[in-house]
């Protein structure tokens, strides 16, 4: 590298969504000099920016705060932790209330009440506001500036990240005491809205360095949308009816339950819907609250509630489902040195178990992990000293440095990746054949041409990179869902139709050219599962 920005920090964000930015918030709020890195334009990019979003917002009352925690709870397969449930509960009402009063959230007003209503947050502002409030607090920002790989020591310590800034074409390094990966969840480029910046990276990043993941098999989320259309708003349709095309209704589909029946219509011919379920009132609140889900109608001189449109389904992967690095204490620390994980990055299953968090789990989870893990790394690098980038070392591999000659450039991984994850009678339509058949073609793509991507410069190496995480999700996603055999949350699976009650636990996977999957009990506390190769 000849052109090389060399910075440091007390503490390194990479992703610059909500849990970055609440990160970046809490760790500055302690008093360390911040640094975030954002693929895109932090503020802008990723999936909450784009639409709104509902917040898991729960008054204190102990009545209303059980009643929100039993609400996932069976459809979760009762791997939820309710201590952590209480955590995010408290730590979300904190938040919610701060961003109304120091971050200037304009909440709407009840007008019988005079209340606020904190319940939901429009993305674009709540992310511009996120930016502005951050860099109030000091907060450094490299925009268009991905993180490709971490950066260790001899010790194997976390300290910091290189990347390559786009706009400038120019590569950097930053060394740091503690680095916090909220780079968001990964859905395969499957163009769901506000992804595409959501392709696992930091997933990568971290197993490199020796981070384990949780839950891996809950990340077959997939969203209605209709056809030729990015607008992942799947909550509107608990208000349609679904149609073939003959005009006959699809018995059992729906929205909340009744998509795999969706799905499997959808393998032999077209699925059609229609809002017609949704009244004058609720039309109405239904534009106000997600406007841009109207966009894609309005252009095509749909009317959604009294027309009948032909839908679809996109992957939204772990951005909608609950896997990720797992995290080993309340201060969402990973199992390696100096690395904290927040966000779609982090698991969730500690509030979601096995079902998606939709929106408002999951906001609530961004907010609330990206203010544990900012506060939690600014202390852990009080402790540390900033190293010279010349005594740490580059720990990336795959789409960096390869180590075999590649058939395949990244263009062609990816389209060859997409097509064992994307298609929902793969993922979505899970049997135990059809998974070792598709894990089977992403570990010889893996193999074969994965480890001899690289790229000549900047953009080249994001894209092999990206191919190459992608993959990676898709390798640990797909070991986790053989490795639990039963049906439980989101992960249905044809040949374990049922629930096994000796099976609660959660699955936890890692590795790089090698993946590995073994137990990990309930009590979230506790670190040590009991491994086995897989």
């Amino acid at each position: 590298m000849t052109d090389v920005l060399d910075l440091t920090a007390d503490v390194l964000i990479i992703g610059g969504g909500p849990a970055g930015t609440w990160a970046a918030l809490r760790a500055a709020q302690h008093g360390a000099d911040v640094l975030l890195v954002d693929k895109g334009y932090c503020g802008t990019s990723g999936a909450t920016a784009p639409s709104g979003t509902g917040v898991w917002y729960v008054d204190p009352s102990r009545a209303e705060r059980e009643k929100a925690k039993a609400s996932r709870e069976s459809l979760g397969g009762h791997l939820a932790d309710h201590r952590w449930m209480d955590r995010v509960l408290d730590q979300t009402y904190e938040n919610m209330d701060l961003l109304a009063t120091e971050g200037r959230y304009p909440f709407p007003v009840d007008s019988g009440t005079g209340r606020q209503i904190r319940t939901g947050l429009q993305g674009p502002e709540y992310m511009r506001r996120m930016r502005a409030w951050i860099r109030r607090r000091g907060v450094r920002i490299l925009d268009h500036s991905p993180a490709l790989e971490l950066l260790v020591d001899t010790d194997g310590q976390v300290r910091g990240a290189a990347g390559f800034q786009r706009q400038e074409s120019r590569d950097y390094r930053v060394s740091a005491g503690a680095v916090v990966i909220a780079s968001g969840g990964c859905a395969f480029l499957s163009k769901a809205l506000g992804t595409n910046v959501d392709t696992g990276d930091g997933a990568l990043m971290a197993a490199e360095a020796g981070a384990e993941f949780s839950g891996m098999e809950f990340s077959n989320a997939y969203a209605i949308v209709p056809e030729n259309s990015t607008v992942t708003k799947t909550a509107y349709y608990g208000y349609a009816t679904f149609f073939r095309g003959d005009g006959t209704v699809i018995e059992g589909a729906g929205s909340t339950k009744g998509r795999s029946v969706i799905a499997e219509t959808l393998v032999n011919e077209r699925v059609f819907a229609q809002l017609d379920r949704a009244d004058e009132k609720v039309q109405r609140q239904m534009r106000l609250g997600q406007p841009n889900f109207f966009l894609q109608f309005d252009r095509r001189g749909i009317d959604p509630f009294t027309d009948r449109f032909p839908i679809t389904l996109l992957a939204e992967g772990t951005v909608r489902g609950t896997g990720g690095i797992e995290v080993v204490d309340d201060t969402c620390a990973t199992t390696v040195p100096g690395l904290f994980a927040a966000g779609d990055a982090a698991t969730r299953e500690r509030i979601c178990g096995g079902f998606t968090g939709g929106g408002s789990h999951n906001s609530a989870w961004a907010m609330s992990s990206g203010s544990w893990s900012g506060a939690a790394a600014a202390r852990f690098a009080r402790a540390e000293s900033i190293a010279p980038l010349a005594d740490l070392r580059a720990i990336g591999d795959a789409g960096l440095r390869p180590s075999r000659p590649a058939a395949m450039d990244h263009t062609e991984v990816l389209a060859a990746a997409q097509a064992e994850l994307v298609p929902y009678e793969k993922n979505f339509l899970r049997d135990g054949e059809r998974v070792r058949d598709a894990l089977g073609a992403l570990e010889t793509l893996w193999y074969d041409n994965v480890s001899g991507l690289r790229g000549d410069d900047g953009e080249t190496r994001l894209r092999s990179r990206q191919a190459a995480a992608i993959t990676a999700v898709g390798r640990w996603m797909y070991h986790s869902t053989l490795a639990r055999t039963e049906s439980r949350g989101m992960s249905k699976r044809a040949d374990f139709p049922d629930l096994d009650e000796a099976q609660r636990h959660h699955i936890l996977t890692g590795g790089v050219d090698r993946i590995w999957t073994g137990i990990g009990p309930l009590k979230s506390t506790v670190r040590d599962g009991v491994r086995a190769a897989s």
